[in-house]
């Protein structure tokens, strides 16, 4: 804008004097240019902000989508491993599954080594917090898995997620502090475990049990990834974990699992969903979201895939679902919701 035109401008601010500090009213008189430079500085400066505001809160919406896309995937991925579970052994089907994940995740290393000089492929930390990584997703995703023959998607979906209860509690270990909210988690998540699980001769299925055991597994896997991964790259240490689930897995078929070549034919696209969507492409989609979504909406999200491991059950499997398991899951979802409370509460404080 030149000069004469800011002159040009003054009429604007003639009815303003007596909004105006004394020292802006000297200045609007006797040099109207500095004036209204000062006040379009001020509007470019507004004017920033409110664009800087509109990025975070898109860029906010773009990761609930994509969280939202990576829960969708986890959910059906349930779907993918108990279909797959017709034609082939639980501890051949991760070793597959896991072995594809691991590869898959190398393009995505090669991808950001280019913007990081010199950086060696793989150091001892890494490789060593992977190993110890490995084998705790080897026992979780085992027993699960093994839970899976005969159980439903949708209960070991909503079975899985009691980690989100049990990750807090066993942090207490860790010298977590851990909030009354916890505890409400912990006791509608108990009841719900009960409507959706325990039968009314006092029982509870073999794959519920196992997929409840595993879940113990998953909230210390949480634990371990929480501590370490802000030491290292997580995806070079997931690559790794994955890698040692799959040579445990295999090992574990050899040992104890009848195999043949063709068991893994049969089972090609529930390996290659569990393999390529649910580890490599869901587990990048989760990185590149949580840049921009608060951690405490992550985890509700995230949460979401117990839902779709329903949905995925009734509409893929033909699985159905009672009442009372359908109120089990429900208040399940409640106590995964509660346990979530003190981080949603502290963030809306901050907004």
């Amino acid at each position: 804008m030149t000069i004469a035109s800011v002159r040009n401008l003054s009429w604007i601010a003639k009815p303003l004097p007596g909004l105006l500090p004394s020292t802006c009213r000297e200045t609007m008189d006797e040099a109207p240019e500095v004036f209204f430079l000062i006040l379009s500085l001020q509007a470019a400066k507004q004017n920033s902000f409110h664009i800087k505001m509109s990025n975070h809160t898109t860029a906010t919406a773009r990761a609930n989508i994509l969280m939202l896309i990576t829960a969708m995937i986890w959910g059906f991925a349930f779907v993918a491993q108990r279909a797959g579970m017709a034609h082939i052994g639980p501890f051949a089907y991760n070793a597959v599954r896991f072995f594809i994940g691991s590869l898959s995740l190398i393009p995505v290393i090669y991808f950001m080594d280019k913007r990081v000089a010199k950086r060696s492929f793989l150091s001892k930390t890494e490789l060593f917090s992977g190993i110890a990584a490995g084998l705790i997703l080897f026992f979780g995703a085992s027993l699960q898995q093994i839970g899976l023959v005969s159980t439903s998607a949708g209960n070991a979906g909503f079975i899985t997620g009691v980690y989100v209860v049990l990750v807090p509690i066993i942090g207490i270990l860790w010298r977590h502090k851990t909030g009354w909210s916890i505890w409400i988690g912990v006791v509608l998540t108990v009841i719900g475990m009960y409507f959706l699980s325990i039968k009314e001769q006092m029982t509870i299925e073999r794959g519920d049990l196992m997929v409840l055991l595993s879940t113990f597994f998953w909230a210390n896997h949480v634990l371990f990834i929480a501590w370490i991964s802000p030491k290292i790259d997580p995806i070079r240490l997931s690559s790794v974990q994955f890698l040692v689930v799959a040579i445990l897995s295999g090992l574990t078929t050899y040992i104890i699992e009848p195999f043949e070549w063709h068991f893994v034919l049969d089972a090609k696209w529930p390996i290659l969903y569990g393999g390529l969507l649910s580890v490599g492409v869901a587990y990048t989609l989760q990185v590149v979201a949580q840049r921009d979504a608060h951690p405490a909406y992550a985890a509700i999200i995230l949460s979401s895939e117990a839902i779709f491991a329903v949905i995925g059950g009734v509409f893929l499997l033909n699985e159905s679902m009672t009442i009372r398991a359908a109120f089990g899951c429900f208040l399940m979802l409640l106590g995964m919701v509660s346990a979530q409370l003190p981080d949603i509460i502290k963030y809306l404080k901050k907004e």
